[in-house]
């Protein structure tokens, strides 16, 4: 699965980067919670934790990180 977490880096690097228009950003937060592994869920914990970030982005990754732990848990 090295492939799938060099993915889940590169997505989070162009989610965190303030010099791409904010809609990548965003975009880049959707699909880190498509991909609903561990290491995503991780990307996007930090996501929201980044100062750096607009609320908005911030919150998106939240929100995409609750989304991501409800279907990843066991019922």
């Amino acid at each position: 699965m090295p492939e799938q977490a060099d993915e889940v880096k590169k997505v989070a690097d162009y989610a965190a980067d303030m010099t791409l228009p904010a809609k990548l950003r965003t975009d880049a937060i959707e699909q880190l919670s498509h991909i609903s592994t561990r290491e995503a869920f991780l990307a996007l914990l930090e996501l929201a934790a980044n100062e750096k970030l607009i609320v908005k982005e911030r919150d998106l990754a939240l929100k995409k990180a609750r989304e991501t732990l409800k279907r990843t848990s066991p019922q």
